[in-house]
């Protein structure tokens, strides 16, 4: 584990089960045109994304908050397995200038029966529940966006 992230007991996991193939889920995680167009939160605007989708590689997107700033996301990728696994840093700067803890995420695509794809998100390493509670609410209405993206949840 890198020396930037030290382990806290706060973490989060967001799974949904998407009707889509795990190629073209895996696609839409890691193409910026597809994901300038759905990786934010319902009442954000995604504004721009950029990804350079390899171990090392470096990821930014923005997207402007209810209260009309922006807000600019980033971080690293750790893992890259095409098309099962994302794993990378995160962190968020704001307008005011304030910059969150680097925390980690690891994204999971899994075939299932009915021939679509469960995501299964976990974000590990905040400093406090606040944070944590905070992260579950964006994680799960962006993924709501995914799947909409997608067409469509089957769960």
């Amino acid at each position: 584990m890198n020396s930037l992230l030290k382990p806290t007991q706060h973490e989060l996991t967001v799974t949904r089960d998407i009707r889509a193939p795990r190629e073209r889920v895996f696609a839409a995680w890691t193409d910026p045109r597809q994901a300038s167009l759905w990786w934010a939160p319902q009442d954000c605007t995604p504004v721009s994304c950029e990804m350079d989708v390899r171990p090392g590689g470096e990821w930014r997107r923005t997207m402007r908050v209810p209260d009309g700033t922006v807000v600019t996301k980033h971080g690293v990728y750790r893992q890259v397995i095409r098309p099962e696994l994302l794993s990378f840093t995160y962190t968020t700067e704001y307008a005011d200038g304030s910059v969150d803890p680097i925390t980690l995420v690891t994204v999971t695509l899994s075939e299932i029966a009915s021939g679509g794809t469960r995501v299964t998100l976990k974000h590990v390493n905040f400093e406090t529940q606040m944070s944590c509670d905070s992260h579950r609410g964006g994680w799960a209405s962006a993924l709501e966006r995914f799947a909409k993206f997608l067409g469509g949840m089957t769960t």
